[in-house]
This record gives C-alpha cells, sequence and structure tokens, in this order.
C-alpha cells in the first residue's frame, strides 16, 4: 500500500556551496506533485544558524528534510551533521548528504553519524537530475515524513 503524500506543505534545507547543483536540486524538486519549499544556505555555518533559529534566520521553518553537501565552505558537512545528531530538537530530522565523494571512509563516517541516505553526485547533468527526482519520489512519495512537534504544525 503506497503511504499517502503528505497534506501540509513540506520544507527542505538545502546546504550547498554549488550554485549549479542547488539550481539543479531545485529544478528537480520543481515538479513534485505535492507543495514544497526549498531554503538554501551557501555553507555549513548558516546550516546551523539555519536550524537553531538564529541571526537571519530566526523565523526559519523547521525542515522534513535536509539535503547536505559534505564539502561546504566555513563549517564542513560532517561538522554539520554531527551537530545536527547531536541535538535532541534536530536529531530526527532525516539528512541525506548529497556529495561529489565517493570515498568509501566518507560514506561509513556518514553512516555512522546516523545520515538516512549518502547520494553520490553523478557528474553528468541528466544523471545528477534523475538522481535528485529519485530521492524527491522517495522522500515525497513513499516515505513518512517525521511529524512536525505541536508548536511547528
Amino acid at each position: 500500500m503506497a503511504v499517502p503524500a503528505p497534506a501540509r506543505q513540506l520544507d527542505i534545507l538545502l546546504a550547498e556551496d554549488n550554485d549549479a547543483d542547488t539550481f539543479l536540486t531545485m529544478a528537480a524538486f520543481r515538479d513534485a506533485r505535492i507543495p514544497n519549499r526549498i531554503h538554501c544556505v551557501p555553507d555549513g555555518e548558516a546550516a546551523i544558524a539555519f536550524l537553531r533559529r538564529t541571526g537571519e534566520h530566526s523565523e526559519a521553518p523547521r525542515p522534513d528534510l535536509i539535503l547536505l553537501d559534505l564539502n561546504l565552505p566555513k563549517l564542513n558537512g560532517f561538522k554539520v551533521l554531527e551537530s545536527i545528531k547531536a541535538d535532541p530538537e534536530l536529531k530526527n530530522i532525516p539528512v541525506v548528504v548529497v556529495s561529489g565523494s565517493d570515498r568509501d571512509d566518507d560514506i561509513q563516517r556518514a553512516y555512522e553519524l546516523q545520515v538516512s541516505a549518502f547520494l553520490v553526485k553523478p557528474l553528468e547533468v541528466d544523471e545528477y537530475f534523475a538522481a535528485i527526482r529519485s530521492l524527491k519520489q522517495l522522500w515525497f512519495h513513499a516515505a513518512s515524513v517525521v511529524p512536525r512537534p505541536d508548536s511547528q504544525a
């Protein structure tokens, strides 16, 4: 039996410093059959500020899904992931690493830090777009999202 699509708009946090990858990711999610908003941050410090609702991100919504690049400036993706998983308020938000790294030790470390999935960025644009669309299909049409705390509904 298929999981019904969520009845509410879903918020996605995209932590990505590459403008081309950001554009492709947003384009792949644009055609989702359910409403979603993508919030983009260009570095690890901004990702943490968004999640903790500090500074310019004081009104940020709690994301339903985090797409995290590992090679971020200021604070790398592993440090961001460690911070998320150490925080009782954030640790249940699914995090998908979307990285150019296919190194076994990076993949192993990400899963040890409880990442929900690890997607190696394909080099070809069409393959990248297809991979992001598959990710969208899984997280928004097949999997159930974590319920938001009552105060965030």
